[in-house]
């Protein structure tokens, strides 16, 4: 008999780990939009977990807190879990280094904080996300669109990882102690450092350099400029046996403009 996993949420991430699951062997059922199930099926939902030796779920908390653990935590004893979360937990750390033993809860999500802590209450094996990039979905899309800005804010440092190590470090994760994983790249760098790398590969003019009110961001892309940070991926390489394919921004933006 295949072994079953169970996705809850298939999005950009989950995807592609469930089609890189699925070429491994396993059975995989899942709720979202592109899923096989409706998340608010309960009755189907609840029968096909009970066949399920494993479950990941990407659902990002509401207001009111994880919907997944809401409505079907009970249903989760016994299973193997895993859980996307975000190197959000970790808040602002003034452009320096953190790692799986930093405090978390201190920074804007209160709410995915909440939530990673509750999954690892659980025995999930919590990999902490920093910003995903990937085939139709990187800088280049942004340069293209013309929707790429360059912020004047110096020693402004972010994370990134490219969806194909995200999909290798949950397989891996699968079968891992339980705890919390960074899931990064090797490479924290500024996000203009990014965008003028892809303006170079597509050959494009580089966004003008701009303060963070001239650029006149949405409050969401804004509360992206207010969190500073390094994180470490020691951890996930040590525990998981995991190495990122793509250790920066140069060998991913690479594949991702080969893959178009």
């Amino acid at each position: 008999m295949q072994p079953r996993l169970f996705i809850f949420g298939l999005g950009y991430s989950a995807a592609r780990i469930a089609a890189a699951a699925e070429a491994q062997g396993w059975d995989v059922i899942s709720t979202g939009r592109a899923g096989t199930l409706s998340f608010d099926d309960a009755s189907q939902v609840r029968l096909a977990l009970a066949d399920s030796a494993q479950v990941l779920s990407s659902v990002p908390p509401s207001g009111d807190g994880d919907p997944v653990l809401e409505h079907y935590g009970d249903a989760l004893t016994g299973k193997r879990l895993t859980y996307l979360s975000s190197t959000g937990v970790y808040g602002d750390c003034g452009g320096g280094w953190v790692d799986e033993s930093a405090l978390t809860g201190t920074g804007r999500r209160t709410a995915r904080s909440e939530a990673d802590a509750a999954w690892l209450a659980r025995g999930a094996r919590v990999l902490r996300l920093p910003g995903i990039y990937g085939p139709g979905r990187s800088a280049l899309e942004r340069v293209g669109e013309g929707a790429a800005r360059r912020i004047d804010l110096p020693g402004q440092v972010f994370s990134r990882v490219h969806v194909d190590d995200i999909v290798e470090a949950a397989l891996l994760a699968f079968a891992a102690p339980a705890g919390a994983y960074n899931v990064t790249d090797d490479l924290p760098c500024s996000q203009n450092a990014v965008i003028e790398h892809a303006c170079r590969l597509l050959g494009a003019p580089l966004p003008p350099l701009q303060s963070l009110d001239a650029a006149q961001l949405s409050p969401v892309a804004r509360a992206f400029y207010a969190e500073n940070r390094r994180v470490a991926n020691g951890r996930a390489k040590r525990m998981l046996g995991w190495q990122p394919r793509y250790p920066s921004y140069v060998e991913g933006l690479a594949a991702c403009l080969a893959a178009r």
